[in-house]
């Protein structure tokens, strides 16, 4: 039988697994999607580091999340 502390320890790993791997990401991609046009220098910066940091968990819901560009609209 498993202890109360193992137990614990891995609903901790597992959870924190999920967080990284599911959660933060998830965040990541709609956060790219509502500042991608229109971020400074100093912000566009900050989003290669999240794809930097949390490239597992993106690369796990590219095949799910997959943001189009949207149509411009051309005045003539």
């Amino acid at each position: 039988m498993l202890s109360p502390e193992t137990t614990l320890i891995a609903l901790l790993y597992l959870s924190l697994g999920g967080l990284y791997l599911l959660i933060v990401p998830g965040l990541v991609y709609f956060y790219l999607n509502n500042r991608w046009y229109v971020a400074s220098s100093f912000e566009r910066g900050f989003m290669y580091f999240l794809v930097f940091f949390f490239f597992p968990g993106l690369l796990l819901l590219s095949p799910f999340l997959n943001f189009r560009p949207k149509r411009r609209v051309l005045k003539a």
